[in-house]
């Protein structure tokens, strides 16, 4: 199934992250989609979106997400966050994601963002470099 992906990130559990069950919290994991999202735009446009993503025009916005648990993980464990664009839209990239400890899956996630401007205070179309360049990476 990790084939499907082209781009993975590592994450290690800590301590913070666990709950009294001495499992991951489950808010826990939207956060490292997020965290892996965020490495996956920097892989593709570089660290300026990090650092200014408005000077891109590019803002996205979480405004769907689905996401199946499967099995916990566990203090100090190391996981591994798939993500991959399944589907431009004209304002919105709908991102799939798996998180794996080694040969286990651990989530599946479907996320729905959207390019959003502070200014306008609504949607805007994704810029035609930021889709061109997914587009190359996820040959979509």
């Amino acid at each position: 199934m990790e084939s499907l992906y082209r781009f993975s990130h590592d994450i290690r559990v800590r301590y913070a992250e666990i709950d009294g069950q001495k499992i991951v919290f489950n808010a826990h994991y939207f956060t490292y989609l997020d965290v892996a999202f965020t490495e996956y735009m920097r892989e593709l446009v570089g660290s300026i979106w990090v650092k200014d993503p408005h000077s891109l025009h590019f803002d996205p916005v979480l405004v769907k997400s689905k996401v199946q648990y499967r099995k916990p993980a566990v203090l100090d464990d190391l996981i591994r966050v798939f993500v991959r664009v399944k589907r431009l839209g004209t304002s919105s990239l709908t991102v799939e994601c798996l998180i794996k400890r080694e040969n286990d899956i651990l989530i599946e996630a479907e996320l729905v963002h959207v390019n959003y401007d502070l200014e306008l205070k609504q949607s805007v179309p994704l810029p035609t470099e930021i889709k061109a360049k997914i587009r190359e990476f996820e040959c979509i």
